[in-house]
């Protein structure tokens, strides 16, 4: 497993979570709400891509 997607997914956590308090901090809920969804679409993208690696992989592997 490649380390390097662990980081990325946690300077995209820690960057939202930081953008979050600023923004609740001035009383900005809706963008605060609307980047920490943002982030996590960012996340799940990265994650949705190396599954479907993973699934291309052992379709290769087996031949189907």
């Amino acid at each position: 497993m490649d380390v390097d997607l662990v980081f990325k997914i946690a300077a995209v956590g820690i960057l939202v979570s930081v953008l979050n308090q600023v923004l609740t901090r001035s009383g900005r809920e809706e963008q605060a709400t609307m980047t920490t969804l943002a982030g996590l679409i960012v996340v799940l993208m990265m994650v949705v891509q190396k599954i479907s690696d993973l699934f291309e992989l052992v379709k290769t592997l087996f031949g189907l």
